[in-house]
């Protein structure tokens, strides 16, 4: 690499750092840190008091992040979590995906669309893969964790315990390329309710099913919640689906008020795990088609 190449990933990292991004060294044409590990640990420098991994030894310091980058051609990573950052990963199929598998770019506008959201504006780096990096800064007062495939097939999100490969990096000869220089702007509230870790209860749920309903209606409906508890992950969104369109007939009959299917189903949704958003698309979907095609009550 020549004198030019490493001078502008040198300058790569001092501009991320000016934003507030902490940033450490990842291996040259490569994504894997460039700091030791603990088992090579000498005890010496950074790591006088103790080991310390790369989201504890990145930083904003320009004095060491020249020092840092003169050493090598270091690619640019930056520790999502120190940086109030949480990026939103949008990756492309893999190689033994099949030829219909859509990107994480399309997943996720999908998403957005299902939800009803515009897709969010934002800064935004394209990956050396073709995929893209949305930046957003993190939520105050709540530490989100890193989440694979939570908002859907190739979508993936990098906060505490993550980083990212900085724009300026070069990966298999591909770099990373900023798209959309805008500002960072806030995580949408939709899409921190989709990533916020489920409250699971100290005790076995036990779902109480409202009496507001025909006997028929309650015993369907206390039924469904428990097959929508009881589904299995991979499963459950689909249960939830299937429920709610069971339902709907006795909504539409006015046996049961919707909005005692919708509460008793959310509930039953989220203490699975499903982000409530999720629940309350999927409910508004499958309840809408059910009372719409709903066929009159058979009388004898």
């Amino acid at each position: 690499m020549t004198h030019e190449a490493r001078f502008a990933l040198l300058s790569a990292a001092l501009d991320a750092a000016a934003r507030g991004w902490a940033v450490f060294p990842l291996r040259p044409g490569g994504k894997p840190p460039a700091l030791h590990g603990e088992a090579s640990c000498t005890g010496t420098g950074d790591c006088t008091t103790g080991h310390r991994k790369w989201e504890q030894r990145a930083t904003t310091d320009p004095d060491r992040i020249r020092q840092a980058w003169s050493a090598g051609r270091f690619n640019i990573g930056i520790a999502t979590g120190p940086s109030g950052l949480v990026v939103v990963d949008l990756d492309m199929p893999k190689p033994n995906s099949s030829a219909d598998t859509p990107s994480g770019v399309t997943t996720f506008k999908a998403l957005c669309e299902r939800t009803g959201q515009a897709v969010p504006s934002t800064y935004r780096v394209r990956t050396a893969s073709g995929g893209e990096h949305l930046y957003f800064t993190a939520p105050t007062g709540i530490r989100l964790a890193n989440s694979a495939g939570r908002l859907g097939p190739l979508v993936d999100t990098r906060a505490w315990g993550g980083y990212v490969v900085a724009a300026g990096s070069i990966v298999h000869g591909g770099t990373y390329d900023v798209v959309v220089p805008a500002p960072v702007v806030e995580l949408p509230a939709w899409l921190l309710d989709a990533l916020k870790p489920a409250e699971r209860p100290a005790q076995p749920l036990r779902l109480a099913i409202p009496r507001h309903g025909s006997r028929a209606a309650d015993t369907a409906l206390a039924r469904e919640a428990a097959a929508i508890k009881a589904a299995e992950e991979g499963r459950r969104e689909a249960q939830l689906f299937q429920s709610a369109r069971s339902l709907g007939r006795f909504v539409a009959w006015g046996d049961i008020p919707r909005h005692v299917v919708e509460e008793a189903f959310q509930s039953a949704g989220e203490s699975t795990g499903l982000p409530a958003f999720q629940c309350r698309s999927t409910l508004r979907s499958a309840l809408n088609w059910s009372i719409r095609t709903c066929r009159p009550r058979q009388t004898t």
